[in-house]
């Protein structure tokens, strides 16, 4: 057996999102988080981007737990898939839990063995035992953890900030990180984030203090608040703040609606039901009655927000009787900030007022930890070997440079990337090689690479446009018995399209007198004829549409 601890990385690094690390050492492997990105624009009609689980699935006989950081989507939304192929045991706190078992009901085909942990629960998962560590993050629930493994102590710090005053009781369990340090730590693999951000966050407690001004200011105006429906504590206060100034509260968004019944059920939100409002009773209040929690904090086009910003959400009609918070910010890396900055320029359109950024008031705190306290992680842990996660690769970058700083020796750090195995003695780290790593295009109920046909005929039709040729012909002497008759979607503007469709016409019509339709073969005659257009229709557009040929034997 090789008595070195292996760390292999399918995500969560050199790009943000789809979160996912191994650690393997003999015939024992345990995996942390299994999380999903969110597709760009160059990736129509994708749902969700997840790692590449095939080493994982290679060695699922070795596959002995995955414990789960926190409950956010990009720790969280590849776990359907991830036990689909690995029969593993889930161990997370009582939120990351019931997210998970709620995401599988839409997976009835998987089954998980689900475990709830508390902060300063040991668990033993093959050759390791994992602790799992409170910390601050804009979800509830989060740990860090400090895994015990044949070679000495690995400790994850999971997305975590240092809160000193949050909105629950739990912050930041830095008397236990202290008394890890002192016992030594091997390896620290620790957030990226915000390390390019000076100084220290703000904390949960200004944003409360920032929101509650708000409700203050307001008091002749309806308030819709969008925020991550995942943070379940900021949602508690401001349902104790529509209470204390005698709002109603109404969910407006399926996820939001989702998250809150969750937590409700698990007893991380508690309030009284009547403050609580359908969406569609809200017109029976005055508008100063009123608060909506909404979902739409990225931008997306079908969330309630973006659709009451244009119009098309039934019961919300947006006026200069609303003020609009963003207590949120686009998450870095997926490109939202263009889709918030449309959607709140049509909120304004409307004649809302919306608040949006610290600068107005302090109304959203990051989840991340910001330099300062990545340095108090570092001080406390002084760890042998270091690792910076959960960033793109600069932020990587200058958390290399900011523990160099701090006295580290370049040769004890590693930038890892996605694919890469690190392998760890009590003496010594290096990469030793790959596995295939990368990222898998959820689609539907479909899985497949960034390479697939379906991707890549999608981009070209959103790209170029598609052109139909449908052609009869008589199967008994080869003659055409009708058509081509060619039908365009996406390629030519109207006032060019006559012109251009009998030019068209034309040229299938010159190939199909050039071939001897009674004995080719329908492929040839198919490819001849997307050829010969395809020629055309670049030299008058300059576009090399999607060209079908339908070729009909009658």
């Amino acid at each position: 057996m090789n008595p070195n601890l292996k760390v292999i990385f399918l995500g969560g690094v050199g790009d943000m999102g789809k979160n996912c690390t191994a650690l393997q050492f003999g015939d024992d492997i345990l995996v942390i988080d299994a999380g999903v990105s969110f597709p760009g624009d160059d990736m129509p009609g994708i749902d969700l981007i997840i790692p590449d689980f095939t080493w994982l699935k290679e060695n699922k006989d070795k596959v002995k737990g995955i414990v789960i950081t926190h409950a956010h989507e990009d720790h969280i939304g590849a776990t359907p898939y991830l036990i689909n192929e690995v029969k593993a045991p889930i161990y997370g706190s009582r939120l990351s839990i019931a997210l998970i078992e709620n995401k599988l009901r839409e997976h009835p085909q998987v089954h998980a063995r689900a475990n709830v942990v508390k902060p300063k629960s040991v668990v033993r998962i093959g050759n390791f035992v994992v602790e799992f560590v409170n910390v601050n993050h804009s979800v509830a629930g989060a740990f860090a953890l400090s895994i015990t493994t044949p070679v000495g102590v690995v400790f994850v710090t999971g997305d975590f900030k240092i809160d000193f005053t949050p909105l629950s009781d739990a912050v930041t369990d830095l008397a236990r990180i202290g008394e890890i340090g002192n016992r030594g730590v091997l390896l620290l693999m620790c957030d990226s984030t915000n390390v390019e951000r000076l100084g220290h966050s703000i904390s949960e407690s200004t944003v409360a203090a920032g929101l509650e001004e708000i409700f203050k200011k307001s008091v002749n105006k309806r308030i819709i608040i969008t925020a991550f429906a995942t943070n379940v504590h900021r949602m508690q206060l401001m349902m104790d703040l529509a209470k204390q100034y005698k709002r109603k509260v109404a969910f407006a968004g399926r996820s939001m609606i989702n998250n809150m019944e969750i937590a409700m059920k698990i007893g991380e939100i508690k309030f009284d039901h009547q403050l609580i409002v359908d969406i569609e009773k809200i017109k029976n209040y005055a508008h100063n009655e009123i608060l909506i929690l909404a979902t739409g904090s990225q931008g997306q086009p079908n969330t309630a927000l973006s659709r009451m910003a244009n119009g098309e959400f039934n019961n919300v009609h947006i006026g200069e009787h609303d003020v609009i918070v963003y207590s949120s910010s686009p998450v870095p890396g997926t490109g939202n900030e263009r889709l918030v900055a449309n959607t709140i320029n049509e909120l304004t359109r409307c004649g809302a007022e919306v608040i949006s950024n610290d600068e107005v008031a302090d109304v959203h705190a990051s989840g991340h930890a910001y330099q300062d306290e990545i340095k108090t992680i570092h001080a406390l842990l002084r760890p042998k070997f270091f690792m910076p996660v959960h960033g793109d690769y600069k932020q990587q970058k200058v958390h290399r440079e900011l523990s160099e700083n701090m006295g580290m020796k370049p040769q004890s750090i590693i930038v890892p990337e996605i694919g890469d195995v690190i392998e760890i003695s009590a003496n010594t780290i290096k990469k030793t090689g790959t596995v295939q790593a990368g990222a898998r295009l959820v689609d539907g109920l479909g899985v497949g690479d960034e390479e697939s046909i379906v991707l890549r005929d999608r981009k070209q039709l959103a790209e170029e446009g598609m052109c139909l040729v449908v052609v009869a012909i008589s199967s008994k002497n080869g003659s055409v018995v009708s058509g081509p008759d060619i039908i365009t979607r996406g390629l030519i503007y109207s006032h060019e399209a006559e012109g251009i469709l009998q030019e068209a016409k034309t040229t299938v019509e010159k190939t199909l007198n050039d071939s001897d339709l009674r004995a080719e073969d329908r492929t040839i005659i198919k490819s001849n004829i997307r050829r010969s257009l395809s020629n055309l229709l670049y030299k008058k557009t300059k576009r090399r549409p999607m060209i079908l040929p339908i070729v009909v034997d009658v």
